[in-house]
C-alpha cells in the first residue's frame, strides 16, 4: 500500500493515535460507528476519549466535543498534562468544545439532548462527535427521550459521522442499557480491577462492528503524566 492509499485508509477509521489500543479495536473505530463507552467512575473513560480526540486530529478529522466535566480551558490543560497538545487545533477551529453546565442540564435534560443533536446537524463537516458524558443528562431524562436520542444519533452515523457517547454503567437501568448496547456499532467497557495489591484500569472491547481486523478482547493500562494511556503487559499487571 502506497502512502496515499495508507492515508485514505486511515481516514476511514477513528484512530486513538495509540497503536496498541488501535490493534485491540481491530485497527480503530470505523467511520460511521455509533459507539458507547461505559464504565465505572475513574476507570479511564475520559482519557480514552481524549486519546481518540488526539488520534482523530492527527488524521485530519474535525471534532466536536460536548463535555459535562470540563470548560475549553480545563480540557486543553488536562490533555496537555497527558502530552496531548490541542490548543493549536482549537485555534484553527479543527475542534469545537461545548461545555454542558450541570445547572442547565438539570433544568431541562430533553432540551440538552436536542441541543446536542441540533449542533451535530449544523456542523456537517465535523466527522467525530464525543459526548462526555451523558450521565448527568440521563439522570433527568426519561427512557423514551434517551432511546430517541440514540436513534437520531444513528441517523447521523448513516451519513458517515462517528458519534461516541460516554455513560457511567450505573446511570441507567439494565434493560435500557442492554437496548443501548444493542443499538450501537461499537461498545467499549472500562473497569477498575484489583490484581494482586495493584488497582489497574481495564478496557474490554465488547463489540466493533465492521472492524478491519479481528478485535482484541481486553487491554490493561495505567494513566501516566506526559504519556497518557500506558499499556501494561498482563504478566506485569498480575505481579
Amino acid at each position: 500500500m502506497d502512502n496515499n492509499e495508507n492515508k485514505e485508509a486511515k481516514k476511514e477509521i477513528i484512530s486513538t493515535g495509540h497503536p496498541e489500543i488501535d490493534k485491540k479495536l481491530g485497527g480503530g473505530l470505523p467511520i460511521g460507528s455509533l459507539t458507547l463507552i461505559e464504565g465505572q467512575s475513574d476507570a479511564g473513560k475520559s482519557v480514552l476519549c481524549q486519546q481518540m480526540i488526539w488520534g482523530s486530529l492527527k488524521t485530519e478529522n474535525k471534532i466536536i466535543v460536548f463535555t459535562a466535566e470540563n470548560s475549553t480551558k480545563s480540557l486543553i490543560k488536562q490533555m496537555d498534562s497527558l502530552g496531548l497538545f490541542i490548543l493549536d487545533y482549537v485555534l484553527l477551529n479543527r475542534i469545537k468544545i461545548y461545555y454542558m453546565k450541570a445547572s442547565e442540564i438539570k433544568k431541562d435534560a430533553s432540551k440538552t439532548l436536542d441541543t446536542i443533536l441540533d449542533t451535530i446537524g449544523k456542523n456537517s463537516n465535523f466527522r467525530l462527535i464525543i459526548v462526555d458524558s451523558l450521565t448527568p443528562i440521563v439522570s433527568s431524562a426519561n427512557d423514551n427521550e434517551l432511546l430517541g436520542y440514540f436513534e437520531r444519533c444513528k441517523s447521523f452515523c448513516d451519513q458517515k459521522r462517528t458519534i461516541i457517547n460516554v455513560l457511567h454503567t450505573y446511570a441507567v437501568n439494565n434493560d435500557i442499557l442492554i437496548r443501548l448496547r444493542s443499538a450501537c456499532d461499537a461498545h467499549l467497557k472500562l473497569t477498575i480491577e484489583k490484581i494482586g495489591d495493584k488497582l489497574v484500569k481495564t478496557l474490554e472491547v465488547a463489540k466493533v462492528r465492521g472492524a478491519a481486523q479481528t478485535t482484541g478482547n481486553i487491554v490493561t493500562f495505567e494513566v501516566e503524566p506526559e504519556v497518557g494511556m500506558k499499556i501494561m503487559p498482563l504478566s506485569r499487571a498480575k505481579a
